[in-house]
C-alpha cells in the first residue's frame, strides 16, 4: 500500500472515531473529581449543607430526587427546572407536574455556601445532581459517585415539560418510548421507578383510578380492589389537597418495598402498575419483590449515573449561574 493510500486509510479511520465519540453526546465531558483543582471542597460543602436540611426534614429527600429527575428529562440535566418564570416566559418550574416540587431553598442554600468558597465555579446542574445523591444516601439509600462538569442552561419552557416528562398516567409503551428517547433502556425504567419508594403524592395523581377510570364511574381493574377501598377513605373525588404516601409505612426510608407493593397490584400510579405489563419490567419487579431488593441498590446507583448524563451541557456551552433561579 502506498503512502498516500495509508494516509487516506488512517484519516478515514480517525473520522469514524470522531463520529463515534461525538455521538456519545457530551457525557464524555463529565468526570469524577471535576472540581478537584478549581473548588476542592465543593462536594464536602454540598454534602454538609444538604445534611443540615435532610437531618431535620428527611421527607425533603424525595422531592429533591424528583427535582433532579424532572430536570434531566426536560432539556437534559442542565438546571432548567430551577429557573424562575419571567415577564416574557413561563418556565418549567410553573408547569403542573413541577408545582408539587419542594426543596428549592435547599438548592439555594447549597449554592450560596459553594459560591462563598468558590465564586462562579460550580454549576447549579451539578449541585442538583449531588444534592439528589446525598439526600438518597442520607435516608439509607445507595451512594454513587457523580461525574461532574455540567453547565447550566439558559432556557426553560413550560410546554416542554408536558412533551418530555413521563406522566403518572402513562402506559408501558409510552414510558419505554420516553425513556428510550433519553438513552435509557427498559431496565433503567424499572429501576428508576423504584424512586417511588420515598415520597408522597396529591390525590389528583391517581383519583381517576379510584372513581372514573374509563369515564363510566369505574375503578382501575389493574389495582387491588382492597387497596382502592383504603385509598377512597383518604381521597374524595375532587380532593386536590390531601397527600398520600407512595410507599405506605416506609415512605421516608429508601428501601425495596416499592416492588413488593407493585407486585401486589398496589402501585399508586398507572405508571407503577404499567411495570407489570411488560415481560422485562415485570421480571425485574418480581425479582426485587422476591429477594428483598437483592440488586436494587446497585442497579439504582448505576441508572442514576446514566440518567445524570442525559443531554448535559459541557465545555463552553451554557453558563455557570450565580443564582440558580436566574440566568446571568
Amino acid at each position: 500500500m502506498g503512502i498516500r493510500q495509508k494516509l487516506l486509510s488512517f484519516l478515514f479511520s480517525q473520522l469514524i472515531l470522531v463520529l463515534m465519540v461525538s455521538n456519545h453526546s457530551n457525557a464524555m465531558g463529565l468526570k469524577l473529581g471535576y472540581y478537584h483543582k478549581t473548588c476542592p471542597n465543593a462536594e464536602s460543602i454540598i454534602s454538609k449543607t444538604t445534611y443540615r436540611f435532610i437531618s431535620r426534614a428527611p421527607t425533603l429527600a424525595a422531592p429533591l430526587l424528583r427535582m433532579h429527575f424532572h430536570d434531566c428529562f426536560v432539556r437534559g440535566c442542565d438546571g432548567s427546572v430551577l429557573l424562575n418564570s419571567t415577564k416574557t416566559n413561563i418556565s418549567e418550574k410553573d408547569a403542573i407536574p413541577n408545582q408539587s416540587l419542594r426543596g428549592y431553598h435547599v438548592i439555594d442554600a447549597v449554592k450560596s455556601a459553594v459560591e462563598e468558597a468558590c465564586p462562579g465555579v460550580v454549576s447549579c446542574a451539578d449541585i442538583l445532581a449531588l444534592v439528589a445523591r446525598d439526600s438518597v444516601s442520607m435516608i439509607h439509600g445507595p451512594y454513587w459517585k457523580v461525574p461532574l462538569g455540567r453547565r447550566d442552561g439558559r432556557v426553560s419552557i413550560l410546554n416542554e415539560v408536558f412533551a418530555e416528562l413521563p406522566a403518572p398516567f402513562a402506559n408501558i409503551t409510552q414510558l419505554k418510548q420516553m425513556f428510550a428517547a433519553k438513552g435509557l433502556n427498559t431496565k433503567d425504567l424499572a429501576v428508576l421507578s423504584g424512586g417511588h419508594t420515598i415520597g408522597t403524592s396529591h390525590c389528583l395523581g391517581f383519583t381517576n383510578r379510584l372513581y372514573n377510570f374509563t369515564g363510566k364511574g369505574d375503578t382501575d381493574p389493574s389495582m387491588d380492589p382492597n387497596y382502592i377501598v383504603k385509598l377512597k377513605h383518604k381521597c374524595k373525588p375532587r380532593d386536590t389537597i390531601t397527600l398520600v404516601e407512595m410507599d405506605p409505612g416506609s415512605f421516608k426510608t429508601f428501601d425495596d418495598a416499592y416492588y413488593t407493593l407493585v407486585a401486589k397490584r398496589r402501585g399508586l400510579f398507572q405508571s407503577d402498575s404499567a411495570l407489570l405489563d411488560d415481560l422485562e419490567t415485570k421480571a425485574y419487579v418480581i425479582l426485587q419483590a422476591s429477594t428483598h431488593g437483592s440488586t436494587f441498590a446497585k442497579d439504582f446507583a448505576e441508572s442514576m449515573v446514566k440518567m445524570g448524563q442525559v443531554g448535559v451541557l459541557t465545555g463552553n456551552q451554557g453558563e455557570i449561574r450565580k443564582h440558580c433561579a436566574l440566568v446571568n
